[in-house]
């Protein structure tokens, strides 16, 4: 080979090189930058009168004609708490629409909603309304939402989430995408916006949050959006009064910022000492923490304390757990169980290694663990061909050797799509829900997420109401013949081949869930 010739080979290597580390050191930037204001939140925990926290249940099941059995109420109180503002009203949900399903929707959640949102504009004077939505709703500004449109119409403030300030999940894509796709990934570009889909990147709340009209503040956080596709699904949510709220809306208002909202109503949202701690509110205790007294936050140690690791059936403990920060309490959680506990989670997905491993770990200390899992036959909203559940779940059952106990969740065309997990022994209650399922992308600062863990006695309502579903759903018990869920051998999947597609699309990002 002539010399020339040698040195336009050595010349390509070194420029395919440089691409190389110009492609990787984007894609670790880009998926370990700092994380924007108001993500990552771990709020204080606030002593909270039982009767302020309700748990809400949507479910969907079939009796033994294949006849749809439904029960909702979700909505009924997000409608509730809208309509008892006085001052202001801040929504976050992931997917808003009536959208273009070809059956009829269960409820016209979207419509319901649309309504309720612009019968408040009317009023005199109106309380100023904040709507903070993933971009995807409107095809990343391809298109427009008729309904977002209407509330924009009567001074509704609507918010699309700037997703690019989030980190990347799928970072070995989005990395090509940033350096090569994004320059033409617009509404009017070549590619259109199809691109930008595969960052797997979004905004997951799903929460209203505004003023009680008595000076205090109310909220509804869980895994429904007011999306008329999704009216069918089973979903799980909580009501709340708590203190802990001050930290989720000054979360929302600094969400909203960062996404370009100049935050004209900011003075009329916030509350009037937003720095102020909220009372009866005090810093998270580890788990197993003897029951005793913790100061109160900005509270002088020398004065009585609020009690902490104990409690009556007459109030509970409330913090408010955003993205990683939910992660590091579950994993906290979990692995402080011992066998004289029990662990019981509903979930949409399970993905996650830390939570697989920790689940793990607690079935071999002798910890009771039991799942029910959508088994993932549905192929929208992320997962296909039973992915990632039916292998996890197997998995799980194997390496356990039957310790850990699974049944899936009957659906019929629509999604189990809850993310509640409880421990609990003979005395306490632990429990977190919210948006965020058990998965990389929810739980390691990806997607924005938002739930709640509530801590109590057992002889709480809240937590009789929460024992009494999961029990429910395991056992069946139910009239009219229906069984809500299914033997695990109903789906279980030992197929290595899915085993392992299911690692690689968590491990590099490249998956819808």
């Amino acid at each position: 080979m002539s010399t020339p010739a040698i040195a336009r080979v050595r010349w390509r290597r070194l420029l395919l090189l440089g691409l190389a580390l110009v492609w990787l050191t984007v894609a670790w930037h880009q998926s370990h930058k700092t994380l924007p204001e108001g993500t990552h939140l771990a709020s204080l925990v606030c002593t909270t009168p039982a009767e302020d926290v309700a748990f809400v249940a949507d479910i969907t099941a079939a009796d033994a004609w294949g006849r749809p059995v439904v029960s909702q109420g979700i909505f009924d109180e997000v409608l509730k708490v809208v309509r008892g503002a006085r001052r202001f009203i801040v929504l976050d949900y992931s997917v808003f629409g009536a959208g273009s399903g070809q059956s009829p929707p269960e409820r016209r959640i979207a419509g319901e909603l649309t309504d309720a949102l612009l019968a408040r504009r009317r009023e005199h004077p109106a309380p100023a309304i904040l709507f903070i939505t993933d971009a995807a709703n409107e095809r990343y500004g391809a298109t427009h939402s008729p309904e977002l449109q209407l509330l924009r119409a009567a001074g509704v403030e609507v918010v699309p989430v700037d997703l690019d300030r989030l980190r990347d999940s799928n970072p070995l894509y989005s990395s090509v995408w940033r350096l090569a796709f994004r320059w033409w990934d617009a509404p009017s570009g070549p590619l259109g916006v199809e691109t930008r889909r595969l960052n797997f990147k979004a905004d997951d709340r799903r929460l209203v949050i505004a003023d009680d009209g008595a000076g205090g503040l109310s909220a509804v956080i869980g895994s429904a959006n007011p999306s008329d596709s999704q009216s069918g699904w089973s979903n799980l949510a909580v009501r709340t009064g708590s203190g802990a709220l001050q930290a989720l809306l000054q979360s929302e208002l600094d969400v909203a910022r960062f996404s370009g909202w100049r935050g004209s109503q900011a003075l009329a949202v916030l509350p009037a000492e937003p720095n102020a701690p909220p009372p009866n509110c005090h810093a998270p205790q580890p788990p197993g923490t003897p029951s005793g007294t913790v100061p109160a936050a900005g509270q002088d140690p020398a004065v009585p304390r609020a009690t902490a690791g104990s409690g009556t059936a007459n109030e509970v403990r409330v913090q408010v757990l955003t993205e990683g920060a939910l992660r590091e309490a579950l994993l906290e959680r979990i692995e402080a169980a011992t066998s004289v506990e029990a662990i019981d989670a509903a979930l949409f997905h399970l993905a996650d290694r830390g939570v697989v491993e920790e689940l793990l770990s607690a079935a071999r200390r002798g910890v009771r663990v039991r799942l029910i899992l959508d088994p993932n036959e549905t192929g929208s909203s992320g997962g296909t061909s039973g992915i990632p559940n039916q292998p996890v779940a197997s998995e799980l059952v194997s390496r356990s050797g039957g310790a850990i106990h699974v049944r899936w969740y009957r659906t019929h065309g629509e999604h189990f799509h809850g993310a509640l997990l409880m421990i609990h022994g003979a005395r306490e209650v632990w429990l977190t829900i919210g948006s965020a399922q058990f998965t990389r992308r929810s739980l390691d600062d990806y997607d924005l997420e938002a739930g709640v863990a509530i801590d109590m006695a057992r002889s709480a309502p809240l937590a009789q109401q929460s024992l009494e579903y999961f029990d429910s759903l395991w056992s069946n018990r139910a009239s009219l013949g229906i069984e809500y869920t299914a033997d695990f051998a109903a789906f279980a999947n030992p197929a290595q081949s899915d085993y392992w597609l299911d690692r690689l699309m968590e491990g590099t990002g490249f998956a819808p869930f």
